[in-house]
């Protein structure tokens, strides 16, 4: 594993930060093929009904799985500055402390979590023959929060030492077992229950794969002694000063998106099928944002641990142009397969027209999103992680709530719903590069000072 490790404290930055970015993102990609394996084989062997059922569950999921990989940021950024500033011995405290909150907050979440899934399902308003299959489907698929808190903590420790070709090579395999097992499962006769049980497995292969990697085949920093496993006070305040306002911020997307989500769902079953299939395309592109946002969090973290703070600015300029020459030429690329992609799904063609335009409004807009990714990751980087949260809260939850009030209520129609995607993320652009430009002048202003 040692040999996986990445240079990010000298030399060129493209390369690296692309090299790194990239797995990342298939790393979000194969998360996400959890759930697309199960839309696309219920969809396609089930029915409507367990689709539409499932699809409703993604935001849902999808708030999860935004909170932990956040709070999985604060870790990142931790070990990174420990790394980068050669302070070896804190930073393989900073690791056991890390595996230890990961299993707390995965009980924390599977226990509470339940408790909230009946008024979840209230709250989505959603049809009596989608709500039965809904509500089994989340209670289910709360049994594998610890196997994918614990990943998500897991590959952070990775991530900030520069390996990201392990915890890709872990999750590829858990992947194909959960795509296979689905197949399966179906074959049997057992429908929604099987397939949900086996995305529940899959979450705890990766994460077993992952941790027997670091217990048994760890070196120096990353091997981990089961009696060393202890929370270490320090370094769980920085984590989750750092990691909470950043889970927040991807927790508000999805907490929109719910609300988006009811508002769907008035439009019918049709509608809810379409953009559960269109959502596929979204889920497995805007990874690669995700990406290089974390690629920029892991360099600024570890050069701002080493004091060039020069290089931190130079990683946050060099990663969003390539998060956005990158982005823009995969939400073509996705833009010109949506039709053909759409009918994979056996949707009609009133259905796939929607998702369509879904696609369109959405992805086709990625682009903007570069900006506050790229610029929100430099700045947990440094360690400053409220601004962003508080950027992303008022840009995104603020507008897309706003609109809904106002546009949408006005003018009730799909097309309209869209349009709160590319509007929000303009506004959080505009919050964000101010937040940035303040952060980096009183920066400045400080080290003039000292």
């Amino acid at each position: 594993m040692a040999s996986s490790r990445m240079e990010m404290l000298e030399g060129p930055l493209v390369g690296p930060l692309f090299k790194l970015a990239i797995p990342v993102a298939l790393i979000g990609i194969l998360q996400q093929m959890f759930n697309t394996a199960d839309i696309f084989v219920l969809g396609r062997y089930v029915g409507v009904t367990a689709l539409s059922a499932v699809s409703n569950n993604i935001p849902i999921v999808g708030i999860l799985v935004t909170l932990f990989i956040g709070v999985s940021l604060g870790a990142n950024v931790v070990i990174a500055r420990y790394l980068g500033g050669r302070r070896y011995k804190e930073a393989s405290e900073a690791i056991h402390t890390t595996i230890f909150l990961a299993l707390l907050v995965g009980l924390l979440f599977l226990i509470v979590g339940e408790f909230f899934v009946s008024p979840i399902m209230d709250h989505m308003d959603l049809p009596p023959e989608v709500r039965g299959d809904a509500e089994l489907y989340l209670r289910v698929f709360l049994f594998g929060m610890p196997g994918m808190v614990m990943y998500d903590f897991t590959a952070a420790i990775y991530r900030s030492y520069g390996n990201v070709r392990t915890p890709l090579i872990m999750l590829l395999l858990a992947s194909v077992f959960n795509m296979i097992a689905d197949l399966l499962v179906v074959y049997w006769g057992w429908g929604l229950l099987g397939v949900v049980s086996t995305t529940v497995m899959a979450n705890y292969i990766s994460s077993g794969l992952l941790l027997s990697m670091l217990r048994w085949y760890g070196h120096g920093v990353l091997h981990i002694f089961p009696g060393a496993i202890r929370l270490n006070g320090a370094d769980v305040k920085e984590i989750l000063r750092i990691g909470i306002p950043a889970g927040i911020q991807g927790m508000v997307f999805n907490l929109a998106n719910m609300i988006i989500q009811s508002a769907i769902n008035s439009h019918g079953t049709e509608s809810m099928a379409a953009s559960g299939a269109a959502l596929i395309l979204e889920l497995n592109t805007y990874p690669f944002l995700i990406a290089f946002g974390q690629a920029i969090t892991t360099f600024t973290g570890q050069n701002c641990g080493a004091g060039n703070e020069k290089r931190c600015y130079e990683v946050a300029r060099y990663g969003f142009l390539l998060n956005f020459g990158f982005i823009t030429a995969l939400s073509i690329v996705a833009i010109l397969i949506a039709w053909p992609f759409l009918r994979l799904f056996g949707l009609d063609e009133a259905a796939v027209e929607l998702g369509v335009l879904r696609i369109y409004m959405i992805v086709g807009f990625y682009f903007l999103c570069a900006v506050y990714e790229s610029l929100s990751a430099s700045m947990r980087g440094f360690g400053n992680s409220m601004a962003p949260a508080i950027a992303m809260t008022i840009g995104i939850c603020g507008t897309r709530l706003l609109w809904l009030a106002t546009a949408y209520k006005a003018n009730p129609t799909f097309l309209m719903i869209m349009w709160c995607y590319p509007v929000s993320w303009i506004t959080a652009n505009v919050l964000v590069v101010i937040m940035f430009l303040h952060m980096r002048n009183k920066r400045k202003r400080e080290q003039f000072q000292h």
